[in-house]
């Protein structure tokens, strides 16, 4: 009886390890191809000349240059939204009810998106015209101010977020659990860290897949729990969750990211401005202001990110590290924490072991293994026992 029920536990186990392979597989294919597709599309649509002759049909109509530049990027953004819009469809919804990790009707699945692309629209409009100003009237400078300008409003954003952003698509209210409350308030504490607001939001409405999260800057500050945390986890385990979280703090990762984003953000434009001047004959435009040019741009942006993204995620994958050796520090619950990650791994699909230049390239999160392999070992080093809610209230 013990083998078979042995045998029945490494069948379900080897399951759903294939399960999470094909659903990570299938997702980082399609999004490898789409990248290809866009840039190939892209490129033909600029050497072809198709760029040159939408500018100049528009030109037909108005002849106000911002209003030409918002109906070239409306085009091309209309013409990507429909091209790709059954890969979308897949992805975001079919597959997901395939893996029976959505809750989503599609109707709802239609309303998220619509959402997201009118604020996208609100914040993405004003952005768009402020980069055709500043090019037109900066010249060859246009880099610098617009970076500086994306650095003042990325940080208005970060603020915004979870008071105005977040509640158009979840319900935000304060977390009910007093006794959870407490324990999350004396781990802020105990990582210097003032945190007033804990809020829960329905996560479930969309998904069935769990997570939590700080957001926002200054004041808007407040840490986020997901009700499918709250209501498939244990306190113990949401405590370690926290922790974690916390751990990016007390290691100063916030402005540590801030700063390596800010100075990647200046010397991306710096180099895409040079890029894109110098490339400029090559398609027989005539100047960095000129309608038809500057998806070039996009091009070159699509070429540095495909340099920075390993960068940046070595970075990301070292900070988890910490924060993960933080996590088993500040609560003594080794156990709990990994028995947390494994369940939020199942939950969410996640591939527990995935090819080594897959992890290095695309995850900014070690895979599940090596995080626990690394927490493992930082255990035995440090000696560290767990220790449970029960034992600490008889101490």
């Amino acid at each position: 009886t013990q083998n078979l029920k042995l045998i029945a536990i490494n069948s379900v186990a080897i399951f759903n390890y294939m399960k999470s392979k094909k659903y990570n597989n299938t997702k980082l294919a399609i999004g490898i191809g789409k990248a290809i597709i866009s840039f190939i599309l892209l490129y033909i649509f600029i050497a072809m000349g198709y760029s040159l002759s939408l500018q100049k049909f528009i030109q037909t109509i108005s002849e106000n240059s911002y209003l030409v530049f918002m109906i070239f990027v409306f085009v091309i953004g209309i013409f990507s939204s429909v091209l790709f819009m059954p890969l979308n469809i897949y992805t975001g919804f079919y597959l997901e009810h395939k893996y029976n990790l959505s809750n989503q009707t599609f109707f709802k699945y239609f309303l998220e998106n619509l959402k997201s692309m009118l604020v996208g629209l609100v914040i993405g409009v004003p952005i768009l015209l402020l980069f055709f100003y500043v090019i037109n009237q900066f010249g060859d400078l246009w880099w610098l101010v617009f970076a500086s300008a994306m650095f003042l409003i990325s940080v208005v954003l970060s603020q915004l977020f979870p008071i105005i952003i977040l509640p158009i698509f979840y319900k935000i209210i304060p977390l009910g659990d007093e006794e959870l409350k407490t324990r999350i308030s004396n781990l802020a504490k105990g990582a210097g860290i003032k945190v007033e607001n804990v809020f829960s939001f329905d996560m479930s409405k969309n998904t069935k897949k769990a997570n939590a999260a700080f957001t926002g800057l200054g004041k808007t500050k407040r840490i986020i729990l997901g009700d499918t945390l709250l209501n498939d986890y244990t306190k113990d385990e949401i405590e370690t969750v926290i922790a974690h979280e916390l751990g990016h703090y007390k290691h100063n990762h916030i402005i540590k990211n801030l700063i390596f984003g800010t100075v990647s953000s200046f010397l991306t434009f710096f180099i895409i401005s040079i890029l894109y001047k110098n490339s400029l004959s090559w398609f027989y435009f005539e100047n960095i202001t000129q309608i038809a040019a500057l998806p070039l741009l996009s091009l070159w942006a699509m070429i540095i990110g495909l340099i920075q993204s390993p960068i940046g995620n070595i970075l990301s994958r070292k900070y988890e590290y910490e924060a993960d050796r933080y996590a088993i520090k500040s609560t003594h619950k080794p156990d709990s924490f990994i028995k947390t990650l494994n369940n939020l791994t199942d939950q969410n699909l996640g591939d527990r072991e995935p090819h080594a230049f897959v992890e290095w390239f695309f995850y900014s999160h070690p895979s599940i293994n090596n995080r626990i392999n690394a927490i493992k070992n930082f255990v035995s080093e440090k000696g560290i026992i767990e220790i449970t809610t029960e034992i600490q209230s008889e101490v």
